[in-house]
């Protein structure tokens, strides 16, 4: 088998430029894991038995270049597991994740490496003053000292994070949790995928779908043949296919159907999840423990640029003193409308949508749907491709003979301005049954240092959007090309990294830094100035008209409040979580309603349950984290000020962004980068004043 395994021999193109996607099946997934498991052993065994005395060069960068055949094929076995996987290749997960988790849990706790790790931190980190981050950054001899300063910190501290100075038994115990979670996490997102799946309206009366825009209905007769019906329209719970339905359907009792399906996904049903989140939360709260921490969370927090949970607390509570009196005057607002246009005595969840559209139509005399003609994807990309090449430089042009996997995924190449190779980048844009729900950035190869030398990163663009029709093409909403604008920010961070040590580069960075490239680049599309190089009706050619354009500005910070509010409840409802004793939560649905009392906008609907579809915390990386979003978003309302202050185009302050943010990776602390691109630290009103919700 293995001298026959395309994702052992890939001897084609070591540095990966294509991945041959076509000639992978799944029996070769888990024969390449093993081989790389054994390769990955046998250098750490080669590590351990040096008899050299420990160096940055022997034991710092070994463990950073350590298992390469392991890091391509566990890397492109995940990433196909989100965007393209059927039953037998999610089923490997429950093999494969529990051997990875082992092998990495291995190296954290072995004592014989951890004592070289920290021979070398004692000698070049231990007592030794930060390096700053050089005034001439193509200085490339400082900066790669300062990159190995920092890597040697980060390696030691991921050591003493994983386990390290744990006595024995201590230490197979942890092996033990983390190779059980490895298995939960997957077992998660395949139950959401799978309620989500399964669940399908078919509507054949006129009658049921009045509202619901021209555009929605053709792509739901659409999908209605595709699956055998011979009549009517399918609308499903993908966000493309829901959301017009929650939005713009006048009957409200199919609106009450659909939002109750999304609601209670994995719910008390076939695919029930809450099993999974009372195991998962076992399993972290005893990990946490036996490395000295309270709770999850004061784990997580210890290694985030907020540092405590108590920072992280107060950061989101500050927040809502000012938006959840917002949000309540704008649900009465709503509440009051609602009752004048159609006489409801009670607004409910699946009502808000509605009537919150139509009270935005009245008040800015525009509709969202109105801007989808404008927003045809391919001219959204071309339109994302011109915006950061005025920004940054770069030329983005699609390539043709890079093998995919999946006929919707397209492939480009990045090139910076003097034509220097920046990247591959994969679009994988619109849903199927095969991909979970969502939107995302992912890399098949980070940049940095490999055994053959430095390589460019290979990045993925993965989301669910409206797909096109054999009637019409692809018309995205405004929030839809926001999306791919947010993704591409994650992919700029991963592009345009010029470092040496991929352990430190790109995204790689603490948790709660890594959404301010995502966030701010979205602010870029509600510029006239940046709209004016690509919005064009897909039919006619004519610019997007300044009228609309400046009532969806005018409307932007329409119901600010409610949208701060929705993000705390899922941030701070991820705390309850991860400070709570997992041994009394008895009952995931009355834990999760008692956590989100204080944030409840409408009545809560008996049978939703947000959590067992929440899978940012319990399938992702975000854990204790989900406050990262407003995190960040603070962060990049106050880096935004500066650009709009100097202009959106300045080259002097996206010349500084990108040198000290993109570019630097994790190779300084995130708050040290911050303050010598901004002038200072940031401003903790930033965000609120951006919203409106404060002069």
């Amino acid at each position: 088998m293995e001298s026959h395994n395309p994702l052992i021999n890939m001897k084609q193109d070591h540095r990966l430029k294509a991945i041959p996607f076509a000639e992978f099946r799944t029996e070769h997934y888990l024969p390449a894991i093993e081989e790389g498991l054994k390769q990955a052993k046998a250098e750490i065994e080669k590590l351990k038995n040096n008899p050299e005395p420990p160096t940055f060069e022997n034991t710092i960068l070994e463990l950073d270049l350590n298992g390469e055949l392991l890091e391509v094929v566990s890397t492109i076995y995940y990433n196909l597991l989100s965007a393209e996987s059927d039953d037998a290749h999610k089923a490997l997960a429950q093999q494969i994740s529990p051997m990875l988790a082992e092998f990495g849990s291995s190296i954290d706790t072995d004592p014989q490496i951890f004592k070289r790790v920290e021979a070398v931190y004692d000698t070049e980190v231990a007592g030794k003053p930060k390096p700053s981050i050089p005034s001439d950054l193509n200085d490339k001899e400082t900066v790669k000292k300062a990159e190995r300063y920092r890597l040697i910190e980060r390696t030691y501290k991921s050591f003493i994070r994983g386990g390290a100075k744990l006595n024995d038994a201590d230490k197979k115990r942890l092996t033990a949790i983390q190779m059980e979670a490895s298995q939960l996490s997957p077992k998660f997102s395949d139950n959401v995928l799978a309620a989500t799946n399964k669940w399908e309206l078919h509507i054949t009366d006129a009658k049921d779908v009045e509202g619901i825009p021209e555009n929605s209905l053709k792509a739901a007769a659409f999908m209605a043949k595709k699956k055998g019906k011979e009549d009517g329209w399918l609308f499903n719970l993908q966000p493309s296919s829901l959301t017009p339905v929650l939005t713009y359907c006048k009957n409200r009792e199919i609106r009450r159907q659909i939002h109750s399906a999304y609601a209670s996904r994995a719910f008390k049903d076939e695919f029930d999840n809450q099993e999974i989140i009372k195991q998962t939360l076992r399993l972290r709260a005893e990990r946490a423990k036996l490395l000295g921490y309270n709770t999850h969370a004061d784990f997580v927090l210890a290694d985030r640029m907020a540092e405590s949970l108590e920072t992280a607390t107060s950061f989101l509570e500050k927040i809502y003193e000012i938006a959840y009196p917002a949000a309540l005057k704008e649900v009465e607002e709503v509440k009051a409308f609602a009752k004048e246009m159609d006489g409801l005595e009670e607004l409910m969840p699946w009502d808000m949508g509605y009537y919150s559209n139509k009270l935005k139509e009245q008040r800015y005399a525009y509709d969202p749907e109105e801007l989808r003609p404008w927003f045809k994807v391919e001219n959204v990309l071309e339109g994302l491709f011109m915006v950061t090449g005025k920004i940054y430089g770069i030329k983005v042009k699609q390539v043709f003979d890079v093998p995919v996997y999946h006929s919707d995924v397209t492939t480009w190449e990045v090139y910076d301005a003097s034509d220097a190779f920046m990247g591959l980048v994969y679009m994988d844009l619109f849903p199927r049954e095969t991909k979970r729900g969502g939107a995302w950035k992912t890399s098949f190869q980070g940049q940095g240092l490999y055994r053959d030398g430095l390589r460019r990163p290979q990045v993925s663009i993965v989301a669910s959007l409206t797909p096109s029709t054999p009637e019409q093409p692809s018309l995205l909403t405004l929030n839809e090309a926001r999306t791919i604008f947010h993704e591409f920010g994650h992919a700029l961070h991963s592009l345009l990294a010029d470092g040496y040590y991929k352990g430190l580069s790109g995204t790689s960075v603490l948790w709660d830094f890594v959404e301010l490239p995502s966030q701010i680049m979205e602010n870029w599309l509600l510029e006239e100035e940046a709209l004016n190089l690509f919005a064009r009706h897909y039919q006619t050619g004519e610019p997007l008209p300044k009228e609309l354009l400046d009532k969806v500005i005018a409307a932007k910070n329409f119901q600010a409040g409610i949208a701060n509010i929705n993000q705390l409840r899922y941030a701070l409802m991820d705390f309850a979580w991860h400070t709570a004793n997992p041994d009394e939560i008895l009952d995931v649905d009355a834990f999760e309603k008692a956590a989100v009392e204080r944030f409840r906008l409408l009545p809560h609907i008996e049978g939703s349950n947000v959590s067992c579809s929440f899978a940012h915390i319990f399938a992702g990386g975000y854990s204790a984290g989900y406050y990262s979003y407003k995190w960040a978003e603070a962060l990049e309302a106050d880096a935004w000020s500066l650009f709009r202050e100097k202009g959106i185009f300045n080259s002097e302050v996206a010349n500084a962004f990108k040198k000290y943010i993109l570019a630097r990776g994790n190779a300084f602390h995130p708050m040290d980068l911050f303050v010598v691109f901004r002038g200072r630290k940031p401003d903790p009103d930033a965000l609120l004043k951006r919203d409106g919700l404060i002069r």
